[in-house]
């Protein structure tokens, strides 16, 4: 009586598989990826130090645009002192 359990799972999960589709993939794979932030449309993205991710991009004359990080912000203030011990 298992066998037939598991032999009837097998054959549905089989029958289901086969109507998976692909053609998203197919799609996603063809189009090119958008360029890095603040890249001009048209660069080359560029990974300078191997560890992949985006350093920057070349233009089509060959100059090439570091991204920069944005600063971070300032810290919080101190508290103000108050009381016995301030």
């Amino acid at each position: 009586m298992r066998i037939g359990l598991i032999v009837i799972a097998m054959s549905g999960a089989l029958a289901l598989g086969a109507c998976a589709s692909t053609q998203e993939a197919d799609v996603a794979a063809a189009a090119p990826p958008p360029p890095p932030p603040g890249a001009v449309a048209g660069s080359v993205a560029a990974d300078r130090d191997g560890d992949g991710i985006v350093d920057g991009y070349y233009t089509s004359d060959g100059i090439y645009h570091p991204n920069v990080a944005p600063a971070p912000p300032p810290p919080p203030p101190l508290p103000t002192r108050r009381g016995e011990r301030g």
